[in-house]
């Protein structure tokens, strides 16, 4: 499956654009204010993938951490809070590599999300925040390659095709 996406400036472009492409017997999707948003379009959500990765991130690093502080503790015999004995030493140690695996999580999990997990969704939905208007064409690559030549009489802010090789 391959996709077309244009930007237009305004919705009276945007509808022009849309009734050209049903001239051609094109069907295609306008995103923008009074149509779908981005969300009932399934524009992925970069903040979204990054809460997500950074959660997955915290289940391995979390324990890890804590093993990883109890045994550093243990290993180097560190006497950092006398109050807490030997036994309670190990466990801060461990609570403290916990809290470092958290913020790994956060860190790396999150960054991952936000420059991945997105991919052209962030420009896109910054672009229907600022009120322009997209056009989505989805078929074969015969199908897109006249879209954009339909597309290309309008002057579009810009124009990007993709192919999504998910399904075989």
């Amino acid at each position: 499956m391959n996709y077309l996406v244009a930007v237009l400036t305004d919705r009276i472009q945007a509808e022009a654009a849309n009734i050209a492409l049903e001239k051609e017997g094109i069907n295609s999707t306008i995103l923008g204010k009074g149509y779908k948003t981005a969300d009932e379009f399934g524009l992925i959500d970069p903040k979204e993938q990054a809460s997500k990765q950074a959660k997955f991130m915290a289940v391995w690093l979390v324990p890890f951490g804590f093993f990883a502080g109890f045994t550093f503790n243990t290993i180097t015999g560190l006497d950092t809070f006398p109050w807490a004995g030997d036994i309670g030493n190990k466990i801060i140690g461990g609570i403290l590599g916990a809290v470092s695996g958290a913020l790994g999580s956060i860190v790396s999990g999150g960054g991952v999300g936000l420059v991945f997990g997105g991919g052209d969704a962030l420009p896109y939905r910054n672009r229907l925040d600022a009120g322009k208007y997209l056009i989505v064409v989805q078929g074969s690559d015969t199908l897109t390659r006249d879209a954009t030549r339909v597309l290309r009489r309008f002057d579009p802010e810009n124009i990007q095709g993709y192919a999504d090789n998910s399904n075989p």
